[in-house]
């Protein structure tokens, strides 16, 4: 934590201006030995001094430097920012010569790991800062600055409020059972309170798959035989001719994706390559690759052709996927029917053209359904999206359940308390009171280099 850490902030390429950031307790002296121009370590908090980076008598770059000092700073210590002129080699030099006069080069998202060390955020809003910068969606925004100004860390740190206030009292009624009020009194509290935590977590939990919506979008797999249309329906959904399109089966022989935006929520697109029995090595090779996007996949439309015979690959196929949402999409309407639908297992079908501009209107609306993007657009933005995070309340809710148990079976005080401190430490570790390091390792190692 006492290390001086250096990185480039900004994308490394031709740009109009780099900022090389560094943080640490030693970072104003560091910067003020390859600057030319005032005194750094002279200069007030919070202000941008004009003067050159040198190295030696040689001037490198005509810079800004910001100074601001610890403590109200985003790590809490002293950060000083280098804005240079954009620039593989300029930049590349000033972070150089930060590095020789005693800085070391950070690892990715080691300002965000200070920050949270520091007590400046909690591991919520940590978490916020990543989804932003990688926000692909205008819902994906919100949704992570939501979590950057702590909203959705007031409402764990809510309910553990209450949860500590619960264990108090109880340490105290087991303690010294003759200065608090009767047992009955004491039950009725304890259970209302818990009553309240257990809603609050089971409204998180209902709502924990429209955050991983917000968060990562909806992954489509397009399924379907060989000349069925799935290019067709991909490139115009995307209004661009990203896949190649001809009457020949087995055109597309790998994955092909692309992505747009419904209700404001991204929606990641994945052509693939048309399932059937084949002997071409390459073709067999994409006929793999779609069975895997289909055991991963939120959504599988199934594309069936209108004037052709439905197939037993085709039934058995639609009939045995249930682990996602599914659409049967019959196209070429336009052609005469040769289709018997009544032996498929799926309610959603819907049927269209790619021959007409509004022709997978209904389709687009029937996603918007399924996965009610247009009542995530608008609402509130206090979801979980982390798979640890939404195991972590489950455990909580695991234990609130088991107290609650407990007080009905007239369980002695000592064993709900074991329970409720177990659903406060829970919570703890979604916001970070409580960690494992191991933990915070592995999540900050997904950050970004500089920040």
């Amino acid at each position: 934590m006492n290390e001086n850490i250096c990185a480039i902030s900004t994308a490394l390429g031709v740009g109009a201006i780099s900022i090389v950031r560094c943080s640490g307790p030693d970072v104003i002296s560091i910067v003020n030995n390859i600057f030319k121009g005032k005194d750094l370590n002279k200069v007030d908090s919070h202000t941008i001094t004009y003067g050159h980076i040198i190295d030696n008598n040689e001037v490198i770059d005509e810079v800004l430097v910001t100074v601001m000092r610890a403590p109200k700073t985003f790590t809490k210590e002293d950060v000083v920012e280098i804005n240079s002129h954009g620039g593989i080699s300029t930049t590349n030099k000033v972070l150089e010569l930060l590095i020789e006069h005693g800085c070391r080069l950070a690892d990715p998202g080691e300002f965000s790991k200070k920050a949270f060390l520091n007590g400046r955020i909690d591991l919520v809003e940590a978490q916020g800062i990543n989804d932003l910068i990688l926000s692909e969606s205008e819902e994906a925004r919100r949704y992570a600055m939501n979590r950057v100004e702590g909203n959705m860390s007031k409402l764990i740190n809510r309910d553990r409020k209450e949860l500590i206030k619960l264990q108090s009292e109880l340490e105290v009624e087991f303690d010294y059972p003759d200065e608090v009020d009767s047992p009955e009194m004491t039950n009725d509290r304890l259970l209302d309170s818990l009553d309240m935590i257990k809603d609050h977590l089971e409204e998180l939990l209902k709502n924990s798959k429209e955050g991983s919506i917000l968060k990562s979008g909806i992954d489509v797999a397009i399924i379907g035989k060989p000349n069925v249309g799935k290019s067709s329906i991909l490139n115009h959904l995307l209004n661009e001719n990203k896949a190649i399109v001809t009457n020949i089966a087995g055109t597309t022989r790998d994955i092909v994706e692309g992505s747009i935006t419904l209700g404001g929520v991204k929606v990641n697109l994945i052509d693939t390559a048309g399932i059937r029995n084949t002997s071409d090595v390459v073709e067999k090779i994409g006929v793999d690759k779609s069975k895997e996007v289909l055991n991963k996949c939120n959504l599988a439309i199934f594309v069936l052709d209108n004037s052709t015979n439905l197939t037993e690959e085709e039934i058995n196929i639609i009939n045995s996927t249930n682990n996602v949402e599914k659409i049967v999409f019959i196209n070429k309407i336009d052609l005469d029917s040769k289709l018997d639908i009544s032996k498929l297992d799926c309610k959603n079908i819907i049927k269209g053209t790619t021959l007409k501009e509004d022709g997978l209107s209904d389709l687009k609306n029937k996603i918007i359904e399924l996965f009610n993007l247009n009542k995530i657009n608008g609402n509130n933005y206090n979801f979980l999206s982390s798979a640890n995070d939404i195991a972590l309340v489950k455990k909580s809710l695991d234990s609130i359940i088991s107290a609650i148990d407990d007080v009905n079976s007239m369980i002695p005080y000592e064993m709900v308390a074991v329970d409720i401190k177990d659903a406060y430490d829970y919570l703890g570790e979604i916001i970070g009171s409580t960690y494992k390091e191991d933990v915070i390792d592995e999540m900050f190692k997904n950050f970004c280099v500089g920040k």
